[in-house]
């Protein structure tokens, strides 16, 4: 009888916490059968799974990102404010990934040229684009362009009377899909594993670790401007105040969807269910209704633990 390879496990367990957690709801509230739930599910979180993405890349290599909400409140500002000084949004928005991908790419700069802690530079980096963002404009500014009020609005998928798929959700399920096949069929994913399994092992193979660690950062800041654009889509609005915090949130994401925080293990898919898994706490939680918002934060701690506590058993026994 074949064993179950152990890194499948926590992805196991994600996908059952899941799945009991609908199932959950919908004995205690049959409203939420509905479809809607479900579309909203991906919609409310389609910026937060988007950044997670960014952030399971980084986690597989063994580092880790702490810049994610700043750089998302950078972005929607920064777009806010080109459209209304005249900017079309388009252009705004590719300026924006830009310049996301490529604050991403200097800190994998730094810390594969200087040796630093990816902590610290992302921390620092943190510090940076939270600042920038109040630089920027102190204080939040509403988006009026047609293209955000109209055509964004218009670009659904129906899926039910009164239920429409909207653009959010598309993109969220485009990156996860994209990102899958890159972290699966690429030599840059096969790569960012290696890494996380073993840097120096990676160096032995002929891995060009240096390259691959920009690049990871690179594609870090890039998906972090990405949800911050999408933010934009969904709010409206930029807010140099917003998202603070929220690089927590994918972190525990990510963890929660089973991939390792020493790197090498984990599933762009995974991290789509851990960012479900918090949809879904969120919205019991909404639906029990007498409940104070900040029981989702207390659920999520202890859910992350269990998860963490689950990874320490499975390293154990794979040293066994």
């Amino acid at each position: 009888m074949n064993r179950i390879n152990p890194k499948y496990i926590p992805l196991a367990a994600t996908a059952l916490v899941m799945i009991a957690l609908y199932v959950l709801g919908c004995v205690l509230y049959p409203n939420f059968t509905s479809p809607r739930v479900i579309v909203n599910l991906f919609g409310d979180n389609a910026f937060l799974g988007i950044a997670a993405v960014g952030a399971t890349f980084v986690i597989l290599s063994g580092g880790i990102d702490l810049s994610v909400g700043a750089v998302i409140a950078f972005i929607g500002i920064f777009i806010a404010s080109m459209i209304a000084s005249g900017m079309q949004p388009l252009v705004a928005i590719v300026l924006a990934l830009v310049v996301g991908t490529v604050f991403g790419a200097v800190q994998g700069s730094l810390i594969r040229v200087f040796d630093l802690p990816p902590f610290l530079v992302t921390l620092g980096g943190m510090f940076f684009m939270r600042g920038m963002a109040f630089v920027v404009r102190q204080e939040s500014l509403a988006i009026k362009h047609s293209f955000y009020q109209q055509t964004i609005r218009q670009l659904v998928i129906p899926l039910a009377p009164r239920v429409n798929i909207p653009f959010t959700a598309m993109c969220l399920i485009a990156v996860v899909v994209v990102a899958t096949y890159v972290c699966v069929y690429t030599r840059f994913g096969r790569n960012v594993y290696a890494i996380g399994s073993s840097e120096n092992s990676a160096l032995l193979m002929g891995v060009p670790v240096g390259g691959t660690k920009i690049g990871i950062y690179a594609l870090a800041g890039f998906f972090s401007a990405l949800a911050g654009c999408v933010s934009t889509f969904y709010m409206q609005s930029g807010n140099p105040a917003s998202f603070v915090g929220l690089e927590l949130d994918a972190i525990a994401a990510v963890v929660v969807g089973g991939t390792l925080l020493t790197g090498g293990v984990g599933f762009v898919p995974g991290t789509l269910m851990g960012v479900l898994i918090l949809g879904l706490i969120q919205t019991l939680i909404t639906f029990q209704g007498n409940l104070n918002t900040w029981w989702t934060r207390i659920a999520i701690g202890v859910l992350l633990l269990l998860f963490i506590v689950l990874q320490k058993a499975i390293a154990g026994r794979g040293r066994a």
